[in-house]
């Protein structure tokens, strides 16, 4: 094999460099990351493990991680990567996990919640090009069936402004095409 020929890693961890550029294998399993994450406790794998499953790169710990419920508990506050000797950026190989879990249709049962809540947010951030909470809400209640789970709260956030019944404005296209102009000036 020459120099010239690459070998196409074809295992999570290879897919997680490919999307993210961290690379699994930087981490020597100190497990710095995993006594400093506020939901280890909360966990199946702590994020250490997760790691070292993912170095093993077979596809019967790719499917375990992938399947676990710790990539949507995972609250990507960078506790671990401040903390990581290695500076193995886990909040970023979270992210690429849990599309991948989607993608691949092995989401943990117990996360069902945690995907309702983060598909209904994308989805708003799509349809309006920011939150809006009211949007947010409703479809979040129609993917849980959650509907009287807050309801009580709901009074108290439009008397204070919080909940807004009309979804807000985008720019439109004309109004950005003259905000740019004028930027070039």
């Amino acid at each position: 094999m020459s120099h010239s020929e690459v070998i196409m890693d074809h295992s999570l961890a290879g897919m997680i460099q490919r999307r993210t550029g961290v690379s699994v294998e930087r981490c020597y399993q100190c497990g710095k990351c995993s006594a400093g994450c506020p939901a280890s406790d909360e966990m199946d794998l702590t994020p250490s493990i997760l790691l070292r499953n993912l170095q093993i790169r077979t596809t019967k710990a790719d499917a375990l991680v992938l399947g676990s419920y710790t990539i949507w508990l995972c609250l990507s506050c960078q506790t671990c990567i401040a903390r990581c000797p290695m500076e193995v950026d886990l909040p970023k190989v979270m992210d690429a996990l849990r599309a991948e879990s989607l993608k691949r249709k092995l989401v943990n049962p117990k996360a069902k919640d945690i995907v309702a809540f983060h598909t209904s947010f994308i989805n708003a951030i799509r349809r309006f090009g920011r939150m809006w909470e009211m949007g947010f809400v409703i479809e979040y209640k129609l993917r849980t069936g959650h509907f009287m789970q807050d309801v009580m709260t709901a009074p108290v956030m439009f008397a204070k402004g919080k909940l807004s019944l009309i979804p807000p404005r985008r720019p439109s296209d004309s109004a950005m095409t003259r905000r740019n102009a004028t930027q070039d000036l």
